[in-house]
């Protein structure tokens, strides 16, 4: 009765997409997501961020909700462990005309935009009958630290505007010391607005700076003011008389960097905000474009279906934009669109956001391994600590790579699938990137000693009984369980690929290894591959058992897969559960060559979380906490590994075979891999 439904289900969606499709396919911009009068009480903001420094946007004008900066961490707020840090709103602004401030009060027509091919971010507004503003901010992809935010205002009638930049200090922070400086040299006169504060503990001073850049010729700019209003909040202002019909035009340029980033944080910033002022804002947005126009030559490409189109780069540019080639940090669940989780890393990186970014930007990718091999040592004393071998990494990382989960949450000690998906990740970047220099110096250890914990781990209760016991599933509503499927199958993969790069190393792997892998018990019930030894049928909140078939492989006889797949999407409840397991399941009905059941996953995983006025995700169906980077992260695999058919091997990227819904005419993968190859289904 359930399968006659769900296929029901699946066929109604199918003629509903196509009557979406026709009415719609005109109207959808594949790069722009706009919003026209937003709803405050109704708004969820849309992110833009470099890979370093997070933008979040608000409904109010001249505000932005959050600035979040990777890898600043102190102890404060939940659970006594380590959380983000909001960094200043550099980017604030008070803002009158003829002497009356704007508000979302006194202005009108409203539109805010995502422009997602050029990341950058645009609201623009009537003030009363005097003006039209418009204000476009930019997380500058070539400065890591540094942003920009460009301002027009056209007026209608005569009026005299007084912009101000204002810094205020996040509530968690403290010791705040506020600075104004000017530096006069002939050519130019700079005007830093700069703040610092110290994290929490003290741990961290965090600082940042902002200038104002203007476009009259030297010696004609306004004249600045700066007022100072109270310890925490400070501003920098200018007036200027514009003329009806006129458009002036001016700028904000700023930088937040901590000292975890830089061993002096206050001279630094005010460094890089001199450097962007000296290059003008077109030359920053110039090369800022040229930065997107490089990444997004590696794309995913629909052909008739352009919703979808749009919201799957609405996913490549939130994964693109929380992630920065050459660094050595990871992603935490919400990336950097706020504060969810704490801003840890779990195994959202390395087993749900990692493999997208792997075969679209291999260089991106490196940085969340490079995140995991720094973190090495803490994660080989939290195995010696629990009396395990090798290295156990934490469930939740941060700054120090020590355990940082809530002291109630028993993901912390026993969540120890984690351990093998870090080991597989850096596996998996070796059979990418083909860089056995890599394997050798930080691959090999990471991979050799996970491969370790697990043989120390196992309880070797006779041939076939090399039990893990005593879990927290994948499914982390099986708590404190025997034999978890993913987990045994995660650890006896990893223990195969330790044995596959110990061969091409010339290294002699040892042969413990093996004899535990093949002794690792994979249970069954009635012919479905069993959860875990005291699974009875019980509801699950996410993807388990069907992880094996993808992306262990472990199970690979179609027959099986379909089996366990259409047993464990009925034991999956319409709520609390996140995205990423409808996208496992769409992936897998994509290689089954099931492309209309496949579409039907791939559109329930993420359309029900979706959260105004930008489509932005949330954890959950109806949930409200986004930016779901995790989600993005299993949606796009859906569609690289799913519906495109790239697979992973020992050497290099292949494609499979797989299907496409009816709906959708050709799927184009482009700059795929080291070699920046392009694959399509038709």
């Amino acid at each position: 009765m359930k399968t006659r439904l769900l296929t029901l289900t699946i066929l109604l969606n199918c003629i509903l997409f196509r009557e979406i499709s026709a009415q719609t396919s005109a109207s959808i911009d594949p790069w722009v997501i706009s919003a026209t009068s937003p709803d405050p009480s109704n708004y969820f903001g849309v992110t833009v961020a470099n890979g370093m420094i997070g933008i979040v946007s608000s409904p109010l004008p001249f505000q932005v909700k959050d600035v979040v900066l990777a890898g600043a961490y102190d102890l404060y707020g939940r659970g006594r462990v380590s959380n983000f840090l909001k960094s200043f709103n550099l980017l604030n602004m008070h803002f009158s005309v003829d002497g009356s401030n704007l508000s979302s009060k006194n202005i009108s027509s409203m539109k805010q935009t995502l422009n997602m091919q050029r990341a950058s971010f645009t609201t623009s507004f009537n003030y009363l009958d005097k003006a039209s503003i418009t204000y476009t901010y930019y997380a500058l992809r070539q400065l890591p630290f540094t942003v920009l935010m460009d301002i027009s205002v056209q007026a209608k009638k005569d009026i005299e505007i007084e912009p101000a930049s204002v810094l205020e200090a996040p509530d968690a922070l403290r010791d705040v010391q506020n600075y104004y400086n000017e530096i006069d040299r002939p050519h130019v006169v700079i005007s830093l607005l700069t703040s610092t504060a110290r994290s929490p503990t003290g741990k961290l001073l965090m600082v940042a700076s902002n200038t104002f850049l203007f476009t009259e010729p030297h010696g004609q700019e306004p004249r600045l003011i700066h007022e100072m209003w109270d310890n925490n909040m400070h501003l920098l202002k200018f007036k200027r008389k514009i003329k009806a019909g006129e458009t002036y035009r001016f700028s904000i340029a700023g930088s937040s960097i901590t000292s975890a980033h830089d061993e002096d944080p206050l001279n630094e910033a005010e460094r890089l905000t001199i450097f962007a002022k000296l290059q003008g804002a077109d030359r920053l947005i110039s090369f800022h474009e040229k930065a997107w126009s490089d990444i997004w030559k590696s794309d995913i490409q629909i052909s008739g279906d352009e919703q979808s189109q749009q919201d799957i780069h609405s996913m490549l540019y939130h994964l693109y934009s929380f992630t920065r080639e050459g660094t050595s940090f990871s992603l935490s669940p919400m990336g950097l669109s706020g504060l969810g989780y704490n801003g840890h890393v779990f195994w959202d990186a390395d087993l749900w956001m990692f493999p997208s970014l792997l075969v679209l930007h291999p260089e991106m990718a490196k940085s969340m391994i490079e995140y995991r091999y720094e973190r090495l040592d803490a994660a080989k004393k939290n195995a010696f600590a629990h009396g395990f071998k090798g290295a156990m990494f934490p469930w939740e990382s941060a700054a120090s790579g020590v355990e940082e989960t809530p002291v109630w949450a028993l993901s912390g000690p026993f969540e120890h699938h984690i351990t093998a998906c870090v080991g597989l990740a850096a596996w998996n970047y070796y059979c990418v990137s083909q860089d056995k220099d890599w394997l050798r110096e930080k691959g090999w250890p990471i991979i050799s000693a996970t491969a370790d914990f697990w043989t120390s781990r196992v309880e070797r209760n006779g041939p076939g009984h090399y039990d893990i016991n005593n879990v927290v599933a994948a499914d982390e509503w099986a708590e404190n369980i025997d034999n978890n499927a993913f987990t045994n199958g995660a650890a006896k993969v990893l223990l195969q690929h330790a044995t596959e790069a110990a061969g091409i190393l010339g290294i002699k792997a040892d042969p413990d290894w093996m004899q535990v892998s093949d002794n690792i018990p994979i249970l069954q019930m009635n012919g479905v591959t069993k959860e875990h030894a005291q699974y009875k049928g019980e509801g699950i909140k996410q993807a388990d058992v069907n992880l094996l078939a993808y992306p262990l492989k472990l199970i690979t006889d179609p027959v099986q897969i379909k089996r366990d797949l259409v047993y464990y999407q009925s034991r999956v409840p319409n709520q609390g559960t996140p995205a990423m397991t409808q996208a496992v399941f769409a992936l897998l009905y994509a290689r089954l060559g099931q492309g209309d059941t496949a579409f039907h996953f791939f559109k329930d995983a993420y359309i029900p979380n979706l959260n105004p006025p930008f489509r932005v995700i949330a954890e959950t169906k109806g949930g409200t906490n986004p930016y779901f980077a995790t989600g993005a992260g299993g949606i796009l695999q859906a569609l690289l590994m799913g519906f495109g058919g790239l697979d992973i091997r020992s050497t290099g990227i292949v494609q499979v075979p797989s299907s496409l819904p009816s709906g959708w005419k050709k799927l184009t993968l482009t700059g795929i891999g080291p070699d920046k190859k392009n694959y399509s289904v038709q």
